[in-house]
């Protein structure tokens, strides 16, 4: 979700605290970006030696994105995209992707985060052909997130929901399928849920996101994999099903040493 984007300013933005460790800015140092902090790389750095593993799950994360969208706007023929929890901008953001392979594609990017906010007009490019956007809205106030969508994208036509390494930061496994369900439900048929998270699979871990809270970042819920798997109820799962990320689709593309590493991802259709 996150990563090196030179064309930011490295300033401070107004009203952000970079004595408090961010999530989205340590993910941007793990995947080697320029938009973080000494705190982020202090934590960043705390939390790789208790699982050294993490740098290999951003770069899995990251290119498991672009599989998954170029399935979407390829084989699927989807042409709408909702990005909820999107992060700092990077190489490869959704409607880069996307409109790679068509144009005409629409995408609404969604976060509420004021770090992530001041570098928003990153996002704000698209083809001349199709539409980027960017809402400022939380996922769990899922009708604002869909009146703000609903500006760019047409809800009669399918849409894919994506949602990558973001619903842990719902602690409770209940209020986070129902965060997932009213999105999903607010949907039309046809569209797509795609969808990839760590678990709480390796005792590292658990611990590292133990750490990770204790850090003074904003806490994130490592789930078991049958939690993961209950976000998909109701709908129909696209080939190979739910999988660890780099095992969905993989490409020819070398992939780090990732055979381990405690993370599942799934795409699945809303039937009609």
């Amino acid at each position: 979700m996150t990563g090196d984007h030179s064309g930011v300013s490295q300033q401070p933005p107004g009203k952000i605290d970079i004595t408090v460790p961010h999530s989205a800015r340590i993910w941007n140092y793990w995947l080697g970006g320029k938009d973080n902090y000494e705190i982020d790389r202090k934590v960043g750095e705390q939390v790789a030696q208790l699982y050294p593993g993490i740098r290999a799950t951003a770069r899995v994360s990251r290119a498991l994105q672009i599989r998954v969208i170029g399935y979407l706007a390829g084989e699927a023929g989807i042409r709408q995209f909702l990005d909820v929890g999107t992060g700092l901008p990077t190489a490869d953001n959704t409607h880069q992707v996307a409109q790679r392979i068509a144009p005409e594609c629409r995408i609404v990017y969604v976060d509420n985060d004021p770090v992530v906010l001041a570098h928003a007009r990153a996002l704000l490019t698209s083809s001349p052909e199709g539409a980027t956007a960017y809402a400022d809205a939380n996922m769990h106030d899922s009708a604002h997130v869909m009146a703000e969508a609903a500006r760019t994208l047409d809800f009669t036509q399918p849409i894919a929901l994506m949602l990558n390494g973001i619903i842990g930061h719902v602690e409770d496994d209940d209020e986070a399928r129902a965060c997932v369900r009213r999105l999903v439900d607010a949907l039309p048929s046809g569209s797509y849920l795609a969808m990839s998270d760590g678990t709480n699979a390796e005792d590292s871990a658990v611990r590292s996101s133990e750490l990770y809270k204790d850090s003074g970042a904003i806490p994130y819920h490592m789930r078991s994999p049958a939690v993961f798997v209950s976000f998909f109820d109701g709908l129909e799962l696209v080939e190979p099903g739910i999988v660890p990320r780099h095992d969905w689709r993989p490409d020819s593309a070398p992939q780090p040493a990732a055979a381990n590493l405690p993370s599942l991802a799934g795409v699945a259709r809303k039937p009609s």
